[in-house]
């Protein structure tokens, strides 16, 4: 799928979408290593869907679904179409 990059890489003072990201990890990931999960999404209307996941770590340790929870917030603002979605998730940053 062609498309536009989105990085996902959260800073701590993000505000309500930190929040978020951090209770999706909170709720399916099963692991405190590092990891980066690739989505392939379509984005209209500042918002994602019919996200796929292309590319996670093996064992996904359920970072592959905290992924996919994180596309239900993720902020895209005008993007439209076929996205990639590279979401990394750090330990101490969420």
């Amino acid at each position: 799928m062609a498309g536009v990059a989105i990085f996902v890489a959260l800073p701590c003072s993000a505000g309500s979408f930190a929040d978020e990201f951090s209770k999706c990890v909170t709720k399916y990931a099963r692991s405190t290593q590092p990891a980066t999960v690739t989505l392939e999404c379509v984005a209209a209307n500042g918002k994602v869907s019919d996200c796929k996941v292309t590319d996670a770590p093996v064992p996904r340790n359920g970072f592959d679904q905290a992924a996919l929870c994180v596309a239900d917030v993720l902020p895209v603002g005008s993007k439209t179409g076929p996205i990639t979605v590279p979401i990394k998730f750090e330990p101490g940053h969420y």
